[in-house]
């Protein structure tokens, strides 16, 4: 990584609040130096140029790192290069990481990666999280990252049953996120999440803004949530009778 690729990433990681040390620095130029190298030969990101890895996947990897806990698990669906999966367990060393991807060659590149960053906890797992649930985790997840995957509500239908209560789903969204997010209220209702919060943000050079979505998973089963709204209504008609004497 060069001095300028080093500042830029410093840079973006102290405003997007995080400050990287000096081992960071080095498993992500490890990581992208490696990335380049095999993105000679095999398409793992679709970009032309080391800055624009950098720029559009690297740095955008980074957004939702405050938001999340040091410890716990975390599955990526659909890997590919391993944004923002990597990133994230460079800045997050401590989390459980699973990373999912059907394409062999890029399962490949990641496991070398693993091998040369020496990332601890981390696992590739060569799959589709459509067909081949069951090889993860019975327990769930308390996190689970999915970027370009497939549209929204196709994204939460597979991703939601792996979560656990209270855990968080991560999904990145262009500017249209809210059209997405009507399309997928049936499914949000469904597997009993909720928008969490919403990060707008833009990428060095680019005018379009892009959002990240933070979904949480009730930590309540679909009956105790109706007991808890039944117990509030009628404490509140109850409070409603009080105030009338």
């Amino acid at each position: 990584m060069n001095g300028k690729e080093n500042d830029i990433l410093r840079t973006w990681a102290h405003n997007s609040g995080l400050e990287l040390s000096a081992h960071q620095v080095q498993l992500f130029e490890i990581y992208l130096d490696e990335l380049w190298q095999w993105n000679r030969h095999v398409n793992l990101t679709g970009l032309s140029s080391r800055q624009d890895v950098i720029k559009e996947l690297l740095l955008d990897s980074l957004i939702p790192c405050p938001f999340l806990p040091e410890e716990g698990s975390l599955l990526d669906v659909g890997s590919g290069a391993g944004f923002p999966a990597i990133p994230i367990k460079i800045c997050k060393p401590h989390l459980k990481t699973h990373l999912v991807e059907a394409n062999s060659k890029k399962v490949n590149f990641l496991k070398q990666v693993v091998r040369l960053t020496k990332l601890s906890n981390i696992i590739v797992i060569r799959g589709r999280i459509e067909q081949d649930g069951g090889i993860l985790n019975p327990k769930g997840y308390h996190i689970i990252t999915a970027r370009a995957l497939a549209q929204l509500h196709k994204t939460l239908t597979w991703c939601a049953p792996h979560l656990m209560p209270g855990g968080l789903i991560i999904n990145f969204q262009g500017s249209r996120f809210e059209e997405a997010l009507k399309e997928s209220s049936e499914v949000i209702k469904k597997h009993q999440i909720f928008l969490y919060k919403t990060i707008p943000y833009n990428l060095p050079g680019k005018t379009s803004s892009r959002h990240i979505l933070i979904f949480k998973k009730n930590c309540i089963s679909s009956s105790q949530f109706q007991n808890v709204q039944f117990r509030s209504l009628r404490l509140s008609a109850q409070g409603q009778g009080r105030r009338k004497f």
